[in-house]
């Protein structure tokens, strides 16, 4: 399977950002992706928005949601929207991942469950809290004969939801983000090959990159990588780009024979 992972600097408009994904994702398709996967918030800029949640869309009214199943029907193909904003009720957003499939039907939605409250040592603190709800519901896709497991981001470092989503069955798992710059250049590719290599299965991770209008700026470095860790492609530049990589799934197989960590859990008395 050919597949893709975009890198796109989100900005204040929605109907650019939306342009701006679809002329990605017109890119990828070009190169022969039948699947591709965005960024963590493709739809918006990345800022504090609890004092602006009732200016945001629910699920029904957001337009990017009829935007992506019309491009997935045109270029018939399977298409992850790695998260858009969206109101649930009057006081909290969700993080959601949007699943589209090559007719345009949405095949699934993901919420993102861990939410970013950190303070960093270089002063940035960030409380996704205060603006959204959590998951509660992990969740495994069919795409095509293959299983997808749904992530986002901050999910990376809970290395039990992955370990979850490769014994249900997961052959990848998408960890579309928008991580900030000294986080990522400590532990951006650490986490996602040992994730990889943890669930035996191949990481599909499109990222947010460079500086968005001044509010925040994204560490990029896309990745795809392989169950035994190996690095498919990588977004070197930071700019907005395409990465593909053709993903042989029977190398998920080989691995979990050769390693079989998946089945080896023991029961022991906790602390």
């Amino acid at each position: 399977m050919r597949v893709a992972a975009i890198q796109m600097t989100s900005l204040g408009s929605i109907e650019e950002n939306l342009r701006a994904a679809e002329t990605l994702i017109r890119r990828a398709a070009e190169q022969g992706a039948v699947f591709i996967a965005t960024p963590e918030v493709t739809d918006q800029v990345i800022a504090n928005r609890a004092e602006k949640i009732a200016e945001h869309f629910t699920q029904d009214q957001h337009p990017g949601v009829p935007f992506f199943s019309d491009l997935a029907k045109e270029l018939k193909v399977t298409l992850l929207i790695g998260s858009m904003c969206v109101r649930v009720d009057e006081a909290k957003l969700a993080n959601r991942a949007f699943l589209f499939g090559t007719d345009g039907a949405l095949l699934d939605t993901y919420d993102k469950i861990h939410l970013y409250d950190v303070d960093l040592p270089n002063g940035e603190s960030h409380r996704e809290s205060n603006s959204f709800e959590g998951g509660k519901q992990a969740v495994l896709s069919d795409v095509g004969s293959h299983k997808l497991g749904l992530t986002i981001c901050y999910d990376m470092r809970f290395p039990h939801l992955f370990r979850t989503l490769g014994k249900a069955g997961a052959e990848v798992i998408a960890v579309p983000s928008a991580f900030t710059v000294p986080t990522g250049q400590a532990h951006w590719h650490t986490l996602l090959r040992a994730r990889a290599i943890e669930a035996g299965c191949f990481i599909i991770a499109p990222a947010q990159v460079g500086d968005h209008d001044g509010v925040r700026v994204t560490y990029g470095h896309s990745l795809i990588i392989d169950p035994w860790g190996v690095i498919l492609g990588e977004a070197l530049e930071d700019l907005p780009q395409v990465i593909i990589a053709d993903l042989d799934f029977s190398l998920v197989g080989k691995v979990r024979q050769a390693i079989p960590c998946l089945q080896h859990d023991r029961d022991f008395i906790d602390l």
